[in-house]
C-alpha cells in the first residue's frame, strides 16, 4: 500500500497544480504539489522499511489474444531503492523550485509538470513487465519535452526540446522492437517469466542479414540501444547538453537524478538476460567507457556552468554502464544513487549561483562569489569533491569500485574500460576544479550592475542544498556495506542477477598502483586546474591559441553535431524539399489542380459557342443533322 501511495501521490499533486489551479489559486496549487510530494517521499521511505513485498496488482490492462499484461507494481529491493531515491530527490527539488521559480509567470504549470514527471518515473521503476516500463519510459520522455521547452517563447528552448525528442526516438524505436522480439521469443513480457526462461533460449538463433545471431544477443542489443538514447551515451548523447535550456531544477531532476538514469536501471533490471549476452556486455563496456572519457574531455572547455555539469552527467553515466558491462550491476546501482545525490546538489548549487547572478551562466563572467554566497559555495564544494571522488565523499566509494571491478574482470574490453575510466577521473577533477575556481575564487569578472545585486539564495532554496549535501558526503560510507560490500547478495536478493564469474567477488583483491591511480590522477587534475586558474590565469588562453585545432575540436564537442548535420539533417531537408516541391506541389496538388484548370479552360472555350444568335444555332443544328444523316447512310 505504501508503494501505491508513493507512486500515485505525485499524479494527484500534478492534477491539482495544473487542472485545478483556477479553483485553488496559484499559491494553493503550488502548495498542493509540494504536499503530495512530501506524502510520496514519506510513503516511499515507509515502503522501503516494510521490506520486499509481492507484486501489487492494480488492474487488468490489455488483452489481445494471449497478450495480457496487467498493471502491477513491482516491490523488490531494486524497485524500492529507486522509489526512495526518485521520491526524495523530487520532493527536495519541488521545495527548491518554490524559491527558484518565484518570479516566473506560471510556476504552478512548472510544478504540475515536474509532479507528472515524477509519477511517470515512479511507474517506470515499479514496472512488473516491459510494456509498463515502456509506458513510464515514454512518459518521462514526453514530460521532459514539456519541461525543456518550458520557456516556449525562446527559440533555443524549442530547438533543444525537439532535438531531445527526436534523438530519443531513435533509441526508443530500438527499445520497442526489442520488447516485441522479447514477446515473440518468450511468449511474455512479464519479468519473472522472461528471467525464468532465459536459459532455455540460450541456443536459439535468428537469421539476420543472412547470418545467424543468438536471439538473446539481439534482444539485449536492442534494449541497450534504447538505454543509450535515454542515458545520453556516445552517438545518442547530443541532446543532453542542449536540454540545459530548461529551468535549472529540471536539470537537477531529469538530467542528473532520474530520467537519464533510467537506461542504467533498465539494464540492471534485465541483468538475467544481459548476462546471457556476452558480446553485448562487451559492447556496453565499450560504450560506457568511451562515453566516460569522451564527455570528460568536452567538459574541460565548456563555459556555461550548467553545460559543464551536463557533460559531467554524461560521463558519470558512462561509468555506470561500464560497471554494468563487466557484470558488476550492484556497483552500477551504487554509483547511480550516489550520483543522484551529488549531481542534484551540483545542479541546484549552480541554480543558486545563476539566481544570484541575475541569470548569468557564463563562468568567465563570475568569480569571487565565495564571500557573497558562502553556503552555496560550501555545498558546491561538497558536490565537487564527491564528483571528483575524493575520500570520504560519496563518489570515491562508487567510482573507485567501478574501476576496481573493470580491472578485476580480466578481459581486454574491461581493461580498456579501466584505462578510459582512470583517465576520465583526472579530467573530471580538472573541469570540476576549474568550474569551482572560476566561479568562487579570485576577483569578480561580472558587470558592475550584476555585482551590486549578488545575494545568497533564500532559505527555501538552501534547505534542499543542505540535505543533499549531507547525502553527497555520507551516502558512500553508509551504503557501501549493503550495496557492494559483504552483504550485497543478501541486500539485493533476486532483484539483481549477479553471475558467478562477476568481478563483484574479486574486485576487493585489487591493490597497488592500479588501485591508487584514479585518486592520484584526480589530485593531479585539481593541481593543474589550480595552476591554470589561480596561479597562472593567462596560461589557458595561451595554450588554447597554441593548440587551436585541438581546442576547437573539444569546444565543438568532437564535431558530432556538425557530422549529424552533414550526414542526416541536410540530406533529410533536401529530401523533404524535393517531396514538397515535386510530390506535394506537382503531383498531389498538381494533378487535381491541373484537371480543374483543364475543365475551366474547356468551359471557357465552350461558352464561346453560346452567342445568342438564332441563325447560328440553326446553322449548327443543320450541320449536325447532315453529319447524322451521312453517318446513317454510310453505316447502312
Amino acid at each position: 500500500m505504501f508503494t501505491l501511495i508513493a507512486v500515485f501521490a505525485p499524479l494527484v499533486g500534478s492534477i491539482l497544480a495544473g487542472i485545478a489551479r483556477p479553483a485553488l489559486g496559484k499559491q494553493l496549487a503550488i502548495a498542493a504539489s509540494i504536499l503530495f510530494m512530501l506524502i510520496s517521499a514519506a510513503a516511499a521511505i515507509a515502503a522501503y522499511r516494510a521490506g520486499v513485498q509481492p507484486p501489487l496488482y492494480l488492474a487488468h490492462w490489455i488483452q489481445v489474444g494471449g497478450f495480457t499484461p496487467n498493471w502491477t507494481l513491482r516491490q523488490d529491493q531494486l524497485s524500492l531503492v529507486m522509489v526512495v531515491m526518485v521520491s526524495v530527490v523530487s520532493m527536495l527539488i519541488h521545495v527548491y523550485s518554490v524559491g527558484y521559480m518565484a518570479h516566473d509567470k506560471t510556476p504552478q504549470r512548472f510544478m504540475s509538470y515536474i509532479s507528472l514527471f515524477t509519477f511517470a518515473m515512479l511507474m517506470l521503476v515499479t514496472a512488473n513487465n516491459l510494456l509498463q516500463l515502456f509506458f513510464g519510459w515514454e512518459g518521462v520522455g514526453l514530460v521532459s519535452y514539456l519541461l525543456i521547452n518550458y520557456w516556449y517563447d525562446r527559440k533555443a528552448a524549442n530547438d533543444a526540446a525537439i532535438k531531445a525528442f527526436i534523438v530519443n526516438r531513435v533509441g526508443d524505436l530500438a527499445f520497442a522492437v526489442g520488447i516485441a522480439l522479447t514477446y515473440f521469443t518468450f511468449g511474455s513480457i512479464q519479468f519473472d517469466v522472461i528471467f525464468a526462461a532465459v536459459g532455455s533460449h540460450a541456443s536459439q538463433h535468428y537469421m539476420l542479414f543472412g547470418t545467424q545471431f543468438p536471439v538473446l544477443e539481439i534482444i539485449a542489443l536492442l534494449l541497450f540501444i534504447g538505454a543509450m538514447g535515454k542515458s545520453a551515451q556516445i552517438v545518442l548523447h547530443t541532446w543532453l547538453a542542449d536540454a540545459m535550456e530548461g529551468p535549472t531544477p529540471i536539470s537537477a531532476l531529469i538530467h542528473a537524478a532520474t530520467m537519464v538514469a533510467a537506461g542504467v536501471f533498465m539494464i540492471v533490471r534485465m541483468s538475467p538476460l544481459i548476462n546471457m549476452a556476452p558480446d553485448v556486455m562487451n559492447f556496453i563496456t565499450f560504450i560506457g567507457a568511451s562515453t566516460a572519457f569522451f564527455a570528460a574531455t568536452i567538459g574541460c572547455v565548456q563555459n556555461d556552468i550548467k553545460r559543464v555539469i551536463a557533460y559531467s552527467t554524461c560521463s558519470q553515466l558512462g561509468y555506470m554502464f561500464l560497471a554494468a558491462g563487466v557484470g558488476a550491476y550492484p556497483v552500477a546501482m551504487f554509483h547511480l544513487i550516489n550520483h543522484a545525490l551529488f549531481k542534484a546538489l551540483l545542479f541546484l548549487s549552480a541554480g543558486s549561483v545563476i539566481h544570484a547572478m541575475s541569470d548569468e551562466q557564463d563562468i568567465r563572467l563570475m568569480g569571487g562569489l565565495a564571500g557573497k554566497l558562502p553556503l552555496t559555495c560550501a555545498m558546491m564544494l561538497i558536490g565537487s569533491l564527491a564528483l571528483i571522488a575524493i575520500p570520504p565523499f560519496s563518489g570515491y566509494y562508487s567510482k573507485d569500485a567501478i574501476l576496481d571491478a573493470a580491472l578485476a574482470a580480466h578481459t581486454p574490453m574491461a581493461t580498456y574500460g579501466w584505462v578510459c575510466g582512470t583517465l576520465a577521473a583526472g579530467l573530471t577533477a580538472f573541469y570540476t576544479a576549474r568550474l569551482f575556481f572560476l566561479v568562487f575564487t579570485g576577483k569578480s569578472r561580472a558587470p558592475k550592475h550584476v555585482q551590486e545585486h549578488v545575494h545568497e539564495s533564500p532559505a527555501v532554496m538552501l534547505l534542499p542544498l543542505l540535505i543533499l549535501g549531507v547525502g553527497a558526503f555520507g551516502s558512500g560510507m553508509v551504503l557501501k556495506p549493503y550495496f557492494i560490500g559483504g552483504q550485497f547478495q543478501a541486500f539485493w536478493g533476486n532483484s539483481i542477477n549477479v553471475a558467478a564469474n562477476s568481478p563483484m567477488f574479486s574486485m576487493d583483491s585489487i591493490v597497488g598502483w592500479t588501485k591508487l591511480a584514479p585518486l592520484a590522477l584526480a589530485i593531479f587534475g585539481i593541481l593543474v586546474a589550480a595552476l591554470f586558474y589561480l596561479l597562472a590565469p593567462s596560461l589557458p588562453g595561451r595554450l588554447a591559441q597554441s593548440f587551436s585545432p585541438f581546442y576547437k575540436f573539444l569546444l565543438n564537442k568532437w564535431y558530432f553535431d556538425e557530422l549529424y548535420d552533414a550526414l542526416l539533417v541536410r540530406p533529410s531537408l533536401k529530401l523533404a524539399r524535393f517531396a514538397w516541391r515535386f510530390g506535394d506541389e506537382q503531383v498531389i496538388d498538381g494533378v487535381p489542380n491541373g484537371l480543374a484548370a483543364l475543365t475551366s479552360d474547356a468551359s471557357a472555350q465552350a461558352v464561346k459557342l453560346q452567342t445568342g444568335s438564332i441563325a447560328l444555332y440553326a446553322f449548327i443544328m443543320l450541320i449536325g443533322l447532315l453529319v447524322f444523316v451521312s453517318l446513317f447512310i454510310w453505316v447502312r
